[in-house]
């Protein structure tokens, strides 16, 4: 199924020539590409890993219930993947870390090719070479603005989902009220799209090649996670069902948990957030 867009065309072709899939499926508008991914998920039949691309959606979703917005036309795509081609028979709990080090990687090597153009106002200001962090557990930022988000879900026969959204296109001014101060988008750091094929070619290798090489060495976790993450440091404050907890992060441990120093000690978080639930986006702005 391919449908392509005349604003920023992918040419199928060139993903699978730069990365070995089983399918591609490229799609003018869908609810979510996390759903068409299920389904393929679901399917034993169907050929991994397999890559879907929408160039609108209309239901996407984000981690913990929270909806999901970006500009039309920016990159939301799904790659399905079988843990078992990768040396493991389940899908570990830190993937998510390995796609946010892939993604943050790339969006690095693609940064140097662009003229920084910064467009509107950004506390702090943005140095350039651009560097984007990761946001444990699933958010890429560039001067603590959210530029690209990842959801992975697992599913059975040991295979996952990743959900990836990049603010490729577009600028956070269009954003709802709600987010604008939360979020950047490529245009806005560089005045420029980001040509989704791009970085697809660039994204889809290295994820797949990391998903092997620390299924096979998990020790190599923390050193590849470390110089990309944006809160070893800083204090931060986070939420774990109903408590709210504070600590100087000091990065993650090689399970992918976050590491606090907090009053009452050292604590190794598995699964925890960073935004209040009470500043979780359901869709809709306030009145």
């Amino acid at each position: 199924m391919h449908h392509p867009s005349s604003a920023d065309p992918i040419d199928p072709a060139a993903i699978t020539a730069a990365v070995r899939l089983g399918g591609f499926e490229h799609l003018t508008e869908i609810g979510s590409t996390m759903d068409r991914g299920r389904s393929l998920a679901d399917d034993p039949t169907a050929a991994l890993p397999v890559v879907v691309v929408a160039d609108r959606q209309t239901a996407g979703r984000g981690r913990r219930g929270a909806a999901w917005w970006q500009g039309p036309g920016s990159l939301a795509t799904s790659i399905v993947v079988d843990a078992r081609a990768h040396g493991a028979n389940e899908p570990a709990a830190w993937w998510s870390l390995v796609a946010g080090i892939a993604l943050a990687e790339s969006l690095a090597d693609l940064a140097p090719a662009v003229t920084p153009v910064v467009r509107w106002p950004m506390t702090p200001v943005v140095r350039w070479p651009m560097t984007p962090v990761v946001r444990w557990p699933n958010d890429i930022e560039v001067a603590g603005r959210k530029l690209a988000g990842i959801l992975v879900e697992r599913v059975g026969r040991g295979r996952a989902v990743f959900g990836i959204g990049v603010n490729t296109s577009g600028s956070a001014a269009a954003a709802p009220v709600a987010l604008r101060q939360r979020l950047v988008t490529w245009p806005d750091l560089t005045g420029v799209v980001l040509p989704r094929q791009q970085l697809l070619v660039t994204f889809l290798p290295r994820l797949l090649a990391l998903l092997d090489e620390l299924t096979a060495d998990p020790t190599r976790l923390v050193t590849r996670y470390r110089p990309l993450c944006g809160l070893s440091g800083k204090d931060v404050t986070v939420f774990r069902g109903h408590q709210r907890i504070t600590g100087r992060c000091q990065g993650i441990d090689s399970s992918g948990a976050l590491v606090l120093d907090t009053v009452a000690g050292r604590l190794h978080l598995a699964s925890a957030s960073l935004t209040d639930p009470a500043a979780v986006w359901s869709g809709v702005d306030p009145a």
